[in-house]
């Protein structure tokens, strides 16, 4: 993310100019107005007591008109200087970034312009949905004749209202829905019920010696939990011997830290979009921030194929042009020899553009020959000799019956080859 580096080199450059000259622009303002006072009150003195303008006063008057002067136009140059480094930043953009970036996709990825402006729209009002842009979500599907069932939209207005409850410490509405799935959610391991519990007492403790009985007799709502979370409530148990002492200042202060209501939205959320079938995070925000580690890969190779002029080799929806690297052969044999044997089984094959452990959502398995993932049509396939390739490339190497492993020298029966499942 260099590009994006470098522009923002620039904008801060630019920030803070703007800082600077605010900070300057104040103060000589307020030195002119200053001065400017004072003279005044000269004036008017000299005009009370009725004395004509003396040489000084008029002196001091041209002094005080040349300074408005001279700070206006510094004012106005360290201005025009401003402009200048904003139009940098535009042409920091234009230089780290190309202004067209749809060749990296073909036309043929989308069926129509139609079901593409739809797919985009729908994944919009998905993601204002989810991040609780409720009425914006609305405007838009009503300006663009997007109808959106209440079934789809009925799973993010629940989440949105408890979480705003729980943005103002209203445990009420999340404690309700977790109790109403309370089977499902001991499915999943899910602790939310018992954070939920162990938050509402805590409460009960910050209200002091006054609280204590109730907070007692709440405490009954543990005991489904005894078995899992022991520690956790012979810890909140144990704060009640300093309720009268103030919790602010004992062992147990840690329980009136404001952190728990941010760790419980970020528990609901995540156990709640689990079990409604939801993601965590937007399918729009997850596809922006993949793209914007994969675009600058893609153009490269954009750009290595318009210089080369290789016309002709983008032409498939779900292929990528690029021949595997050096490092992905290992069978000793020799650069020609390799491109001789692999190149028809390889050409085009699929990129692996390394998004982060934050992408990693499951296990895949990447073809060592094809290049390309496998799936319940093209499943890895795990050879004799120990070898794992794709179904496809393993059709592709039976010469005469036979299959010859193309990492070791060994040959065997196709038909022995085992399916992998991970």
């Amino acid at each position: 993310m260099e590009q994006c580096a470098s522009v923002e080199r620039e904008v801060d450059k630019v920030l803070q100019k703007f800082l600077t000259y605010g900070q300057h622009c104040e103060q000589s303002l307020e030195e002119l107005l200053h001065h400017v006072g004072q003279l005044r009150a000269e004036l008017a003195s000299a005009a009370l007591q009725g004395t004509p303008l003396s040489a000084t006063l008029s002196l001091v008057m041209s002094q005080c008109c040349r300074k408005i002067k001279d700070t206006v136009q510094k004012l106005a140059s360290d201005h025009k200087d401003i402009h200048s480094s904003v139009s940098r930043v535009g042409k920091a953009i234009d230089r780290n970034f190309d202004s067209e970036i749809c060749g990296v996709v073909s036309d043929a990825v989308w069926d129509s312009r139609e079901k593409q402006q739809q797919i985009l729209q729908m994944a919009i009002v998905e993601h204002l949905y989810q991040q609780g842009m409720l009425s914006v979500a609305e405007e838009l599907c009503q300006e663009s004749t997007l109808n959106v069932d209440l079934d789809f939209k009925q799973p993010f207005l629940e989440l949105n209202r408890i979480l705003e409850a729980l943005h103002e410490q209203d445990l009420g509405p999340a404690l309700e829905w977790a109790v109403s799935h309370r089977q499902r959610l001991l499915e999943l391991n899910s602790s939310l019920e018992f954070k939920l519990h162990r938050l509402h007492f805590i409460r009960l403790l910050a209200g002091g010696p006054e609280k204590q009985l109730e907070a007692l007799s709440y405490a009954r709502h543990f005991q489904p939990f005894a078995r899992l979370h022991q520690r956790e409530i012979q810890v909140m148990m144990g704060s009640l011997v300093y309720l009268r002492l103030g919790l602010e200042k004992s062992p147990y202060c840690h329980l009136l830290d404001n952190s728990h209501w941010a760790e419980i939205c970020e528990t609901f959320t995540r156990d709640a979009c689990s079990l409604l079938g939801l993601s965590v995070e937007s399918p729009l925000s997850v596809s922006f921030a993949s793209g914007c580690v994969a675009l600058p890969v893609l153009m490269n190779i954009k750009a290595v194929i318009e210089q080369r002029q290789c016309t002709g080799v983008w032409s498939h929806k779900d292929e990528l042009p690029v021949r595997p690297s050096r490092e992905v052969w290992a069978d000793g044999t020799g650069e020609d020899s390799r491109r001789e044997l692999y190149s028809p089984l390889c050409w085009p094959p699929q990129i692996e553009i390394e998004l982060g452990m934050k992408c990693w959502y499951h296990s895949v398995f990447a073809c060592p020959i094809l290049r390309q993932q496998t799936s319940d049509s093209n499943p890895p396939i795990k050879l004799i000799c120990g070898h794992v390739i794709s179904r496809d490339a393993l059709n592709k190497l039976i010469n005469g019956g036979k299959l010859k492993c193309p990492y070791c020298p060994m040959e065997q029966n196709p038909a022995d080859g085992k399916r992998i499942i991970f």
